[in-house]
């Protein structure tokens, strides 16, 4: 099943929670960035807390652009948090992820952009997705997609008919190729938070894939 994904990157609770409520009526997955400062040059709002007071609005999707994300799941997990996307780059034991993962949710893994699809060493019928980042490196919202990255999507979706999860400049122009590429669900950050009108980006993109809306 195809979906847009509307996805938040902040440094604060305040700003997380103004864009929670922007697409609270529209909205029913919504994917939360982490970044510890140390897998990339960036650092964003790391408390699970405050996330609980919305844990029956949204199904919450966790990308985690961390060192050893196996350390952030029981936290993220009890706050309400049902998805989670790890990055492989700085994980030391795939399966070990994944495995914990499973205790509270969906168990995915993440690439960024310059890792192959090869890097991932656990069998791809034991994951419930794979996120690849289709800029160049992740840590920022807002990056242009770039093209090569849909010729991994296209080498993915040629091994496995897995749920292939894309984020990073994701947009009314790029989704369809990404979509064609074999990309079944849009992670759609500035292009829909950072809009006028969220809802109208939101139901564009939607359209685009060939849906009525929500």
């Amino acid at each position: 099943m195809n979906e847009v994904i509307p996805g938040i990157l902040e440094q604060t609770w305040p700003e997380i929670e103004r864009k929670l409520e922007l697409i609270k009526p529209f909205a029913k997955t919504v994917h939360i960035d982490i970044i510890d400062g140390v897998f990339a040059n960036n650092k964003t709002f790391l408390d699970p807390q405050p996330f609980k007071k919305y844990s029956n609005d949204f199904f919450f999707e966790l990308h985690m652009m961390v060192a050893e994300p196996i350390n952030y799941l029981k936290p993220w997990g009890e706050a309400g948090f049902k998805r989670f996307l790890g990055h492989i780059e700085k994980m030391s034991n795939q399966e070990e992820f994944i495995q914990t993962a499973k205790q509270f949710g969906d168990a995915s893994l993440a690439i960024d952009g310059p890792t192959r699809i090869e890097e991932i060493k656990v069998k791809l019928e034991n994951l419930d997705a794979v996120l690849i980042y289709t800029s160049d490196r992740v840590g920022f919202s807002g990056p242009k997609l770039n093209p090569q990255r849909l010729e991994k999507i296209k080498e993915l979706r040629n091994k496995s008919d897995i749920p292939i999860e894309v984020d990073g400049g994701i947009n009314d122009k790029t989704i369809k190729p990404a979509f064609d590429a074999g990309a079944t669900r849009f992670v759609a950050t500035s292009y829909v938070l950072n809009a006028e009108n969220p809802y109208e980006n939101f139901i564009k993109l939607n359209r685009l894939l060939g849906k009525n809306g929500s």
